[in-house]
């Protein structure tokens, strides 16, 4: 398959096969699904039929995770697509200079210059012609093929071009050796000047660029899938007869106890059987806090134990397991995603043979005119030169090359020209909660001080005990101690009570900390929290309630917090007639909470990835282009479904590899910047083709000689392949317009400036906050960040250099500091030069 063209006539040859009741071929991984009645057809039937469509086709074999733990075969198209292109600059670029040379006075052999060896300088170009189109012969094969069957696709189109400038070179050549054995010198001098060897040349050498590249983009669905089997342990430990086992995880069979320590993957799904742990399932449900795990809870594959140990019943193995069913998603809904019928490919099917028949129609009728032959032969061949596809090949992949190029500019990747077409016609954009509106974190939004001991006291004492531990909780909890300078106490007799919280001795005293049912489980009284912990509930909000003794001290508030960006952005995005969804598998009460501030039209909560994925799905069957946003796991089957899949460039590779689109700041703003690049650039690709057309619509029977008999006018050659270039270079200006594209984000900006100052204060309800008001701020300009993992490395740097109120902002290229007592800067360069970054400055 070359372009769409092709794909949508084997979707519909396919069709016609009695029985069969849906097809879908995906372009791009060169794949056919297809639900058909065993009954009536068979898997050979659907075969032949693609094969009589002139493409070939075979029965694919294995499981999805089968499939893509092989290496891609893809690497070898690319392999071969980029030796293609090297030999095809190898010779274009000499064909080039000699075709060239005179007109610029470039430095040329003797041999090659002059009247007398104009037929050398002819067959020399000749000579570097060939190799070129023998090295992209598949372009003359398949468009000559499509062509004898009716069926034009740009192949077509190129393989008309490229073969009407040969043979018109080649007709050149003749006439310059019938000149010099005439002595007719007016005749050599005429054809030496109208050889087109170097069109031809260029031609094939600048498609071969293109499809090296689409190439290269082939192979990113199943480099995304081969990752997401990596996230499957390659080992597992069982328990058999009493002996711990080390098992490869395919051997895993249903009903085998499996053992999981603190730090490993979980093999695949089941149900725990003895002791505890906390459970990160952010890979698939995209809740960013762990899940405690107790005897009787479910478990299931790819999630990571982060603390203690237990043992688990197989339930679901192999292709049974979640992880499975979204390989299995990824792969179903990247195969029914339909291909993008692009304007230039619809042109290419009726263009051609019209041309075609026009060229050979004008020089029949001149011959029966009664003109001489070349005069019918050159006007056929300044048909087809003026009709060469080299305008109408460039005015899709000249914008989308533009667009693309801008988009990088504001950290948009975009990694295939059609998510910038499709992008255009969004209606609907669906977020992911966790990593894209949020954080992606937990932190205190809310502390409050209760009982005889100070806020400062407290805090102390409640981020001493949770030091020892290492919940995600526990580490926000430190991390907010630490940004406003309290100094910890050494914690002794530290126990971890699972599904309940954790407790120690400090300083002498017993010390608590955990949730309502602890507290009510050590008969401490909650009077003083316990409508406030509520509240905190209902506002999607993490209470830990920390006692002392028998008396509550302090109520903390921990959340997944928004960024500041998100709700300027969704903003930004309703004002362009776009609906705004909020889709997440995080609980119910949470994902409104988050919704309601973040300002989204709908929220959709507890999902799962295959439910994400059918949502999705869902709406795009009523009719509605969607773009899907996320950064985790859990949502690749929906990217990949998505008209669009946009990922956000500090997720996981599963998700920016399932995507089309990175946002490598990961800043939601620039989902309103690519949709309105997508609309800028769709509108220019429309511009495009209109200039490149409009020049055949004018040239050709001007060529044809329409106007011959009126009024004397002729194309020739020249002037033809002329006018050809000429609308090239109209399409190569129009598309550079693009980089003056500049997106409209001032009112974003306004708004973000407004919220930034509004959640400095955070956390929003403090009750006798700690001390912190005067802080030192150091800023620090850093070079080599590009996006959002370098900021999270910097960040992870400092901090561990001693550094505290740690904000690196990408965008200005800075850290910035708070703290009371800041490490010395000698040790802050040699943190972040530790981290692979440069200092160009501290202040």
């Amino acid at each position: 398959m070359a372009c769409s063209a092709c794909a949508n006539h084997i979707e519909k040859n396919v069709s016609k096969v009695k029985g069969v009741a849906s097809v879908n071929v995906n372009l791009l991984a060169n794949s056919m699904t297809a639900d058909f009645d065993e009954v009536l057809c068979s898997a050979d039937d659907i075969i032949r039929s693609v094969k009589e469509a002139g493409y070939g086709a075979a029965l694919a074999d294995g499981t999805a995770s089968q499939k893509s733990s092989a290496p891609s075969k893809m690497e070898d198209e690319v392999h071969r697509s980029r030796l293609r292109l090297i030999w095809s600059v190898i010779f274009t670029v000499p064909l080039f200079y000699i075709s060239m040379g005179h007109m610029f006075q470039w430095p040329l052999p003797p041999f090659l210059l002059g009247h007398e060896n104009a037929l050398a300088f002819a067959f020399t170009q000749f000579l570097f012609t060939i190799p070129i189109a023998i090295i992209n012969g598949r372009y003359f094969i398949n468009g000559f093929l499509l062509l004898l069957r009716g069926r034009a696709n740009m192949d077509s189109l190129i393989a008309v071009g490229s073969s009407a400038a040969i043979l018109y070179g080649i007709f050149a050549i003749y006439q310059i050796g019938i000149g010099l054995g005439h002595g007719n010198a007016e005749l050599v001098h005429h054809y030496s000047m109208d050889l087109y060897f170097e069109s031809a040349g260029m031609i094939l050498t600048l498609i071969t660029l293109g499809k090296y590249l689409e190439d290269r983009a082939k192979g990113k669905t199943s480099d995304a899938i081969t990752k997401l089997v990596q996230l499957r342990p390659q080992t597992a430990t069982v328990i058999r007869d009493g002996k711990s086992l080390e098992i490869p995880t395919a051997e895993i069979q249903k009903g085998d106890v499996v053992a999981v320590k603190a730090g490993e993957s979980i093999p695949v799904d089941g149900t725990v059987i003895e002791g505890s742990a906390a459970v990160d399932e952010s890979a698939l449900t995209g809740e960013s806090i762990p899940i405690e795990k107790n005897p009787g809870d479910s478990v299931v594959g790819a999630s990571v134990s982060k603390s203690g140990y237990f043992t688990f019943r197989a339930e679901q193995v192999g292709d049974d397991t979640t992880l499975s069913q979204i390989i299995r998603l990824m792969e179903e809904a990247g195969s029914s995603k339909a291909p993008i019928a692009r304007l230039a490919d619809k042109i290419s099917g009726v263009f051609v043979p019209i041309v075609i028949v026009i060229a050979f129609a004008a020089a029949l009728i001149w011959l029966m005119a009664g003109k001489a032959f070349e005069f019918a032969l050159s006007t056929g061949i300044s048909v087809l030169v003026i009709s060469c596809p080299c305008a109408l090949g460039l005015a899709t992949p000249t914008a989308i090359m533009v667009g693309c190029g801008k988009g990088a500019e504001y950290g948009i990747l975009i990694k295939s020209a059609e998510s910038l077409e499709t992008a255009h016609k969004a209606d609907v954009v669906m977020l992911d909660k966790t990593g894209t509106i949020t954080e992606g974190k937990p932190a205190v939004t809310d502390f409050i001080a209760a009982g005889s001991r100070k806020s400062e006291e407290a805090l102390a004492l409640a981020a001493s005990l949770e030091s020892l531990s290492e919940h995600p909780l526990a580490l926000a909890v430190c991390s907010y101690a630490k940004e406003n300078g309290v100094a910890l106490h050494p914690a002794e007799e530290f126990e971890t009570l699972p599904g309940q919280g954790v407790r120690a001795v400090i300083c002498g005293r017993k010390i608590l900390a955990g949730n309502l049912r602890m507290m009510q489980e050590h008969q401490i009284d909650t009077a003083l929290v316990k409508e406030k912990a509520k509240a905190l509930s209902e506002e999607g909000k993490t209470p830990l309630l920390f006692a002392e003794e028998q008396e509550i001290i302090a109520l903390i508030g921990v959340s997944d917090v928004i960024k500041p960006s998100s709700r300027p952005a969704i903003e930004k995005l309703q004002s362009m007639n776009l609906e705004v969804i909020m889709l997440t598998g995080d609980n119910q009460i949470v994902a409104q909470a988050i919704g309601r501030q973040a300002g989204t039209n709908q929220t959709i909560a507890e999902v799962m990835p295959q439910e994400k994925e059918r949502v999705v799905r869902e709406w795009m069957e009523k009719g509605k282009k969607v773009l899907m946003v996320g950064d985790g796991i859990n949502d690749a089957p929906a990217l990949a479904r998505a008209d669009v899949g946009v990922a956000i460039g500090a997720g996981t590779d599963i998700a920016i590899e399932s995507a089309d689109i990175v946002l490598t700041k990961s800043d939601l703003t620039d989902v309103s910047t690519f949709i309105a690049l997508s609309r800028a650039t769709i509108r220019n690709i429309r511009e495009n083709l209109f200039w490149a057309l409009i020049y055949n619509c004018i040239g050709i029977p001007l060529a044809a000689g329409v106007f011959f008999p009126f009024f004397g006018w002729q194309l020739n050659p020249m002037f033809a392949a002329a006018a050809m270039s000429l609308s090239s270079v109209c399409v190569v200006c129009n598309a550079l317009r693009l980089k003056l594209f500049r997106p409209d984000n001032k009112r974003e900006k306004r708004l973000l400036a407004k919220q930034s100052k509004t959640n400095a204060s955070v956390p929003q309800k403090t009750e006798n906050p700690p001390k912190g008001e005067m802080k030192m701020e150091k800023k620090i300009r850093i070079e080599g960040m590009s996006c959002g993992h370098c900021t999270a490395r910097v960040q992870k740097a400092l901090e561990e250099a001693g550094a505290s109120g740690v904000h690196v902002e990408l965008s200005e290229k800075t850290a910035y500091l708070s703290n009371d007592n800041p490490p010395p800067d000698s040790v802050l360069r040699k943190a972040v030069e530790g981290a692979g970054y440069t200092v160009a400055e501290i202040c």
